[in-house]
């Protein structure tokens, strides 16, 4: 093999997150070397790999990062997302890049963001801090195209909110896991709703009566590329955001578990963390690595 091909490689992990169960979380392809590929490079390579999220990770540029990484969908680059912050650092500790036991500290487009491990081997969780969530001004029909693409009325309690920590989310509490769960959403009506407000999708999400979690969370986001999501770190920010803003912590509580992605066979489980202090978010959970390899860049 060529110098000049040993250059184009890069170590490669597909991991599923939020989960401890291969097949059962959100899959993430992480490229570990991608230093020297350029955005268009990694966007090509985004669509390439058809996953929800592909990561690029690159030696960081600020002071106090560990890494860097960029997170690409199969049609746009964000500024931060979840599952890949947290099946990222799971591909590093694996690949003995950083370590666990250190003050961790993410770079990416939203800036950098503290992570936290804890536990060890297969019981070992990520936490990474989202982005402050910003309140986005929306007008009431666009709230209405997603409602009644949604087919479902929120809670009479609390009314709909788009919600900015990188993607930015319609947030929307249906009050039950039943009404959850039930959805059949016209996912041509999302798109078109996502396209004409500039919001990437929505998020709902009800209480549950089992004792394993205390949310059940659907998120949808055909725009870019994904029409529901199997398990999404940045839209469950969003919603602890929503419930701190709302007063509303007090019927999950500040430290709690959700499921999300039984509807499309999977079996997600993220924890979420918020500060009742700061408001600021966490969210975390289980990964496990499903390929791992290296890929031609």
């Amino acid at each position: 093999m060529s110098e000049s091909t040993l250059r184009r490689m890069s170590a490669f992990k597909q991991v599923d997150v939020f989960t401890a169960r291969p097949l059962c979380g959100n899959a993430l392809a992480v490229m570990l070397d991608a230093d020297g590929l350029d955005a268009a490079g990694m966007q090509r390579m985004a669509a390439w790999t058809n996953l929800s999220e592909t990561a690029f990770v690159l030696a960081p540029t600020q002071p106090g990062a560990s890494y860097r990484v960029r997170i690409f969908t199969p049609r746009s680059e964000l500024p931060f997302a979840g599952h890949p912050s947290v099946g990222t650092v799971h591909a590093l500790i694996e690949a003995g890049r950083i370590d666990p036991a250190a003050a961790l500290v993410q770079e990416c487009a939203a800036g950098l963001l503290p992570v936290r491990v804890t536990g060890d081997g297969a019981e070992r969780r990520v936490f990474v801090r989202a982005p402050r969530a910003r309140a986005v001004p929306t007008d009431a029909a666009a709230v209405h195209a997603f409602l009644r693409a949604l087919g479902a009325q929120p809670s009479a309690e609390r009314a709909p909110q788009a919600l900015d920590n990188g993607p930015n989310w319609l947030i929307c509490d249906l009050g039950s896991e039943d009404a959850v769960r039930s959805l059949r959403p016209d996912m041509a009506a999302i798109e078109a709703a996502s396209a004409r407000s500039g919001i990437i999708g929505i998020s709902v999400f009800g209480r549950a009566g089992g004792r394993d979690y205390q949310l059940a969370v659907r998120a949808f986001a055909p725009a870019d590329g994904v029409p529901e999501d199997p398990a999404t770190g940045s839209a469950n920010a969003a919603i602890g955001a929503y419930l701190f803003e709302t007063g509303s912590l007090d019927s999950v509580g500040h430290a709690y578990r959700v499921s999300q992605g039984r509807e499309i066979a999977r079996d997600a489980f993220i924890d979420v963390r918020v500060d009742v202090h700061s408001g600021d978010v966490e969210i975390g959970g289980q990964s496990v690595t499903c390929i791992d390899g290296n890929i031609v860049l």
